[in-house]
């Protein structure tokens, strides 16, 4: 492979190049990565780790209140959002140097700059506009948040980049959206103390989810004071004096310090040369990949968001992980995208894993739905009115568990295990085998006997 410069050249420091990075120079290719931000990509940087920060800020709120059930007496309290920004960014640059330092002890090269593709053995690094060569090019370059730019007003919103770097904290801000980001983060603003609304054009939020969940999360969310408005979105933003004005479609006016746009994620690839390439997208600007990540440039690949399969950071390093044993280490394997355990760190918390049940309906013809809605034990002192819902659908011919959904406390933490469990093809005689964790409200997984909803063809 001495004809090119590298034997691989990574176009993103984020979770799923890094992994290809470090792993390709095991098998001791010449690896170089570029990044034009920082190292770490969206998930450690700007996404799911500095959000879960927030979320964990977020929470002490109610704590303190709950706290008082349990014989605490908590006194005056504050809350003091500069003090959490630079907690926050501490943890993030030390972070990102351990990203660092664990590609260099690899072997590889970082070049700090923003790449761009010329051809399929081709980049240039725009900060000296030197060109690079390598004998295989993998793009992980990440998603980027989606903004209207056609709408009135629009430069006035901010995004999830921009929300973890707010110079002052605002008493009164609107998040548009109703997938996962934009639920956490109106929890997340709501429990610092903001006045939070959450819109969104859908009929219910967190569309793709089990309706159960997304009902039973909608009326929770409002239990603790966000107004969640569904069926409207923004046509027009004013930026006064006195802060934002959005206009909706239905004729609403709200005002608001913030107006944040979580209206889902696009592939970063706009200005990366693929057209140049020859590497083929789709509409949306995701790159077209086999099962191997593989493009139709048989020397360029790409994980992660970019291919716009399954946006996850876990899935994203499998994929990467994949590649380079594949590639590089004569490992031939694929990421398998089924049956993927995930969480949503809403409040309260969700952990799913499997089909929804509108999923299953359209696959099976005969189903239980297993269903236990509670109190968690902790608000039985603590008096807070909190729902939580454990979901097991079962498919009636073959006892196989399908999903299984849980909305309320540690959910996620759940969702991992249970993963496993449904990967193995468990079905509900080995749940009902399970010997219960008494008292946890896991156990409700375990000793639910009776469907709640029988579906026969």
């Amino acid at each position: 492979m001495a004809d090119f410069d590298y034997d691989l050249f990574v176009i993103g420091g984020g979770s799923g190049g890094v992994r290809a990075a470090r792993i390709a120079a095991g098998y001791g290719a010449r690896v170089a990565v570029a990044e034009e931000y920082r190292y770490g990509g969206t998930c450690v940087i700007r996404g799911c780790v500095p959000k879960k920060l927030f979320v964990y800020a977020s929470h002490f709120s109610e704590t303190f209140e709950d706290a008082e059930g349990f014989g605490w007496s908590v006194g005056e309290r504050s809350f003091d959002w500069e003090k959490l920004i630079d907690a926050k960014d501490r943890e993030i640059t030390r972070l990102e140097g351990i990203y660092r330092r664990n590609l260099e002890r690899s072997g590889v090269e970082l070049h700090d700059t923003r790449a761009v593709i010329e051809d399929a053995h081709t980049v240039r690094l725009m900060a000296d506009n030197r060109r690079i060569t390598a004998r295989y090019i993998l793009v992980a370059v990440g998603g980027t948040p989606n903004v209207d730019p056609d709408m009135p007003g629009g430069e006035h919103v901010i995004t999830s980049n921009e929300a973890f770097h707010l110079a002052d904290f605002p008493k009164k801000i609107v998040v548009a959206g109703g997938g996962y980001i934009a639920v956490e983060f109106a929890g997340i603003f709501n429990g610092l103390g903001a006045e939070t609304t959450l819109i969104y054009r859908g009929e219910e939020i967190l569309r793709g989810f089990d309706m159960d969940l997304r009902k039973t999360l909608h009326e929770e969310m409002e239990k603790k004071g966000i107004r969640v408005i569904c069926g409207d979105v923004f046509t027009s933003i004013e930026k006064t004096a006195e802060g934002l004005i959005g206009s909706t479609k239905l004729g609403e006016t709200i005002t608001a310090d913030k107006i944040m746009f979580a209206i889902g994620r696009r592939p970063n690839t706009a200005g990366l040369g693929l057209e140049t390439a020859g590497v083929e997208t789709n509409r949306n600007g995701a790159i077209i990949v086999d099962e191997q990540s593989r493009t139709n440039v048989p020397s360029i690949y790409a994980v992660g968001d970019v291919t716009d399969r399954v946006n996850l950071t876990p899935v994203a390093i499998r994929e990467g992980h994949a590649f380079a044993d594949t590639v590089f280490g004569d490992k031939a394997w694929s990421t398998d995208h089924e049956l993927i355990p995930t969480a949503v760190f809403s409040q309260p918390e969700i952990g799913t894993v499997g089909m929804t049940q509108e999923e299953a309906e359209a696959k099976f013809a005969n189903l239980d739905i297993y269903r236990a809605s509670f109190r968690p034990m902790k608000h039985t002192l603590s008096g807070r009115d909190e729902k939580m819902l454990m979901k097991v659908i079962v498919d009636a011919d073959s006892d196989r568990v399908l999903g299984v959904h849980i909305l309320g406390p540690d959910a996620g933490e759940l969702s991992q295990v249970l993963g496993i469990a449904l990967k193995m093809g468990a079905k509900k005689a080995d749940f009902d085998a399970t010997m219960a964790v008494h008292p946890t409200a896991a156990e409700e997984l375990v000793t639910m006997r009776e469907p709640a909803e029988r579906i026969r063809a």
